[in-house]
């Protein structure tokens, strides 16, 4: 196995869940595809979902919630299978 690091592709704010007070994308352990919204970055209002963008499990989240991003941070790291 393989550790794969998702980045963010713009800049803006993070967010774990798809709108405030709804259940979060996923939760750290958890099983991920590829094509799996994993959070979302915000930009003048605009949203584009963050893709774990490989198979495995997400170990962890290496920003919290409502932090801002530039283009290339890390955002996630998942252990790809």
């Amino acid at each position: 196995m393989s550790e794969h690091q998702v980045t963010s592709p713009l800049p803006g704010i993070f967010y774990r869940s798809p709108a405030p007070g709804q259940p979060q994308f996923v939760e750290a352990g958890a099983a991920v595809d590829a094509d799996q919204t994993i959070g979302l970055v915000e930009i003048m209002k605009q949203f584009t979902e963050i893709k774990a963008g490989v198979r495995g499990v997400l170990t962890s989240f290496t920003v919290e919630d409502n932090a801002t991003l530039a283009p290339g941070d890390p955002v996630a790291i998942i252990e790809a299978s």
